[in-house]
């Protein structure tokens, strides 16, 4: 056995004593050493935390006492979160945020807040979606709507408000945050309640919303992807869009570890699925688009307008005809344009997928005047597809 190694951090004094009957616990959980000669009585203030030796990080600090932890008013505790918002400025900034716990819309990025006990804090039980915001209108609002009340019925969620108020309640944030171009991300919970595995114990469903102003610059380069280790999630999960996405992260770490931008899914039959947050589609050498099924992973918004504007692209003889059905690995990375596509990239050449060069190694035509199609589809685009806000 690997010896052990005590910090010198104690608790603090308490009046009770830790009855004797469950000193095998303090075992195993290695607050004492099994060799610790035990009293009839022991106090917490006799405990100290010990781990093992190979740990490089100890659990507590050795100088942080237990009793030095300051209890906060709420005034301090926001002022808190304000000065760690200030501190911890990104590209990304949250304009405005509604919560329909508040009932109604706050500016100061320190009110952003979700309970605790809501139910898609602690069970991960609740679905979102991503509107683009673009020269003062919100693109493809209606189809992301249509989705976000379809994912919370798949996850047995029931709507806080009807659609419609749904729908007028993201144009107003978006409105008073008065953003110009950046995203409305929302999401529909479960709600607040209990620590419970059930919904049984959540008061009321809930809507949240933020906008969020990205100061990063756009990017259409070319990329690299790999293929992913981490198991998909099952066509159940990985058709809605719900907030358990750690399968996601994971798949796109591991990407970034192996210096690629994103690693693309393998359904259960081997054929390609998607990647972590977007989807993907081919140009292959007989000029056909061909993009994988979608009765196994999420419908993308932007990828169903992208196979409606490339139907264009057919009629001037670009392309020879559109075609969704199952694609082999083999067949993918002998494409002569590979893409991904989804809200957050658009349209975003591949020109490298393993160790395979898609095509000539350079972005390919058919992909830049897809990525041209929907920037101007969300510039100038029929009302299907973009709603105004009033500012």
């Amino acid at each position: 056995m690997a010896s052990m190694a005590s910090l010198s951090a104690s608790y603090p004094k308490y009046t009770s004593n830790f009855p004797t009957r469950y000193t095998h616990l303090l075992y195993d959980l290695c607050l004492v050493p099994r060799n610790l000669p035990l009293v009839k009585k022991l106090s917490f203030s006799d405990l100290t935390i010990v781990r093992s030796s190979n740990q490089t990080e100890s659990m507590i600090d050795s100088t942080d006492k237990l009793s030095d932890i300051p209890l906060l008013s709420c005034l301090e505790a926001i002022e808190k979160l304000k000065r760690n918002r200030e501190n911890n400025k990104g590209n990304q900034q949250y304009l405005a945020m509604y919560s329909s716990i508040f009932g109604g819309i706050v500016t100061d990025e320190a009110a952003m807040v979700i309970p605790m006990d809501d139910h898609m804090v602690h069970r991960g039980h609740g679905v979102f979606d991503t509107a683009i915001i673009a020269n003062r209108h919100l693109y493809e609002l209606d189809q992301h709507v249509d989705r976000i009340v379809k994912s919370a019925t798949m996850a047995k969620i029931i709507l806080p408000f009807d659609r419609e108020t749904i729908q007028r309640i993201l144009i107003q944030t978006v409105s008073v945050s008065k953003c110009i171009n950046g995203s409305l991300r929302y999401w529909i919970s479960a709600g607040p309640g209990e620590f419970q595995l059930s919904t049984s114990g959540c008061h009321q469903p809930a809507l949240y919303a933020i906008v969020i102003e990205d100061k990063s610059l756009f990017d259409s380069k070319g990329i690299k992807v790999v293929t992913s280790s981490i198991p998909m999630k099952p066509p159940q999960f990985a058709t809605m869009k719900s907030v358990n996405y750690l399968p996601n992260a994971l798949s796109k770490m591991e990407a970034e570890e192996k210096g690629a931008y994103a690693a693309i899914w393998l359904d259960d039959d081997g054929f390609v699925a998607e990647g972590p947050s977007m989807n993907v589609a081919f140009i292959t050498k007989e000029k056909e688009m061909l993009m994988p099924k979608i009765d196994k992973i999420l419908n993308g918004c932007t990828a169903k307008r992208v196979l409606t504007l490339a139907e264009g692209l057919v009629r001037e003889g670009k392309l020879r005809r559109i075609r969704v059905d199952n694609v082999s690995v083999d067949e993918g990375k002998s494409a002569d344009e590979m893409m991904l596509i989804g809200s957050g990239v658009l349209v975003r050449p591949v020109i490298q997928w393993d160790e395979q060069v898609i095509g000539d190694g350079k972005e390919g035509p058919i992909t830049k005047t897809l990525l041209n199609f929907i920037l101007e589809d969300m510039k100038s685009g029929p009302s299907s597809v973009r709603v105004p806000v009033p500012y």
